[in-house]
């Protein structure tokens, strides 16, 4: 009996192919950049089963002509770059990896927060320059962490991993979500209207997922509320900012600084205007980026694909209503 075809998008932590290996005719893209739209949708077509990354397009033109095509497994716990809509209408699952990289992202998050409060790359580089002679009263002054207001933006999983490490520096808690979380005022946060949040808060920390209502939800307007002491930190998606206003509330003094994991686009151009500014920290979407969580979200992604393959319901399903069409 024939195993079945899966196209892998790129080379993933070895424990997850090994999940595939034995029971999948298992081809894998070797390139650290990805397959070429018109690649991956030649592959597509070929296989019974896709694992994916965020930078994939997955589109309904794709997903319709590949008739083979029985399930979609994202390497993520975001599936922005898949038509969800046109897989349930196929009847494909789509997996991906709630979860997995909470607590992790939430660490990338608060190294970012300090980096930026602190002022570490640019103290980097100062170093390096040469330019360190002598300890000096006002060299390099930034901002204190402990005590100071921190606003969350999106109190889900990875927003409430954010707040339980703001209490270790006895932060001000406040935030804004679509509702309003029992786990977040158990932590003491406080829930204000967003503007507020923007406003009040020392340091913004963005963990909102991208829909169209939240596209450049940070941009002029946002801007000209906060404190010009504030500090902008964004592990959820790039387009959660408008890159463009950003970089006007940075170099005009609106803002103090920004530490971005996420950029619009991504990657961020060599010539991107933001790349000129010391006061942006910028890292190529690390979040998840541990030896152990990275592994972890390959096994799971593995186990989604493996069971969309036999027939079975997926650990972990973005589209679920895709079950209740059969």
């Amino acid at each position: 009996m024939s195993k079945p075809r899966v196209f892998v998008t790129r080379v993933i932590p070895e424990p997850g192919l090994a999940l595939l290996r034995d029971s999948c005719d298992l081809v894998i893209w070797p390139d650290e950049l990805p397959p070429s739209y018109d690649t991956l949708r030649a592959e597509a077509a070929r296989s019974e089963g896709l694992l994916t990354l965020l930078s994939d397009p997955i589109d309904a033109a794709l997903i319709n002509a590949a008739p083979s095509l029985r399930v979609i497994s994202q390497m993520a716990v975001g599936v922005d770059n898949i038509d969800l809509a046109a897989a349930t209408a196929r009847g494909i699952p789509v997996g991906h990896t709630p979860g997995a990289l909470t607590e992790t992202t939430a660490d990338l998050a608060f190294a970012l927060l300090m980096a930026a409060a602190r002022r570490l790359p640019e103290a980097e580089r100062f170093v390096h320059a040469g330019q360190w002679r002598t300890w000096g009263p006002m060299l390099l002054l930034g901002q204190d962490v402990h005590g100071a207001t921190l606003g969350i933006v999106g109190m889900g999983r990875i927003g409430l991993a954010v707040a339980r490490r703001a209490q270790g520096f006895a932060m001000r808690i406040i935030y804004y979500s679509r509702h309003e979380s029992p786990e977040a005022r158990a932590l003491g946060a406080e829930y204000l209207p967003l503007d507020e949040v923007f406003a009040q808060a020392d340091f913004i920390s963005l963990h909102t997922p991208l829909t169209p209502e939240t596209y450049h939800l940070v941009n002029d307007r946002a801007f000209a509320l906060m404190k010009p002491t504030a500090v902008l930190i964004n592990t959820a998606r790039g387009g959660v900012i408008d890159p463009d206003a950003l970089y006007r509330a940075l170099s005009t003094g609106k803002i103090a600084a920004a530490a971005l994991d996420v950029t619009e686009p991504e990657p961020i151009p060599p010539d991107s205007p933001l790349l000129t500014l010391d006061n942006c920290l910028i890292v190529p979407h690390i979040g998840s980026a541990s030896v152990a969580t990275r592994t972890r979200i390959a096994v799971m992604a593995a186990e989604n694909l493996l069971a969309g393959l036999r027939g079975e319901r997926l650990p972990h399903c973005a589209n679920p209503q895709v079950y209740e069409r059969q």
